[in-house]
């Protein structure tokens, strides 16, 4: 009898330690958080920001991806899947306006301004970012049917 208590005991600390040698390989550490930015120009790349390491912006207008950023592909989707992406946006300037501000604040940006919005002669829809006392920064197109925003000046 105990023969076979000891067998089991050894049998169960055996696969205990197997068990959990498994999981240890199945469960791979967690990346760490991605390096926040501070101050008025943090998450506006393009106007002097440079990428830290191991991460890099996609165009020219700040979006920037980190190595973990966009994993919600692969679990399933948005947490915004409810929302249908238009093919045309039909963005007015006021939509622009907001857009971009939203972004600003997106990114912790509370102290840029967005001036100067209105269409331009090429059907897109200009505006520039300026400071709080109203000097441009740069100023910007974004083209009112697909989003896509280019650097002008």
């Amino acid at each position: 009898m105990r023969q076979t208590l000891l067998a089991a005991a050894a049998a169960f600390v055996i696969g205990g330690i197997a068990t959990g040698a498994v999981l240890s390989q199945a469960q791979p550490a967690p990346l760490p958080p991605a390096p926040q930015a501070d101050g008025p120009g943090a998450g506006a790349p393009g106007l002097g920001d440079n990428p830290p390491p191991g991460h890099h912006w996609m165009g020219g207008w700040g979006h920037h991806r980190g190595p973990d950023e966009h994993a919600w592909h692969h679990r399933g989707g948005s947490p915004f899947a409810l929302i249908y992406r238009q093919h045309d946006r039909e963005l007015a300037p006021a939509d622009v306006q907001k857009v971009v501000e939203g972004f600003l604040l997106w990114n912790g940006n509370h102290t840029w301004k967005v001036l100067n919005v209105a269409p331009t002669t090429d059907g897109q829809v200009g505006f520039s970012l300026a400071t709080q006392e109203g000097s441009v920064i740069a100023k910007f197109t974004m083209d009112p049917h697909n989003g896509h925003i280019q650097r002008v000046g």
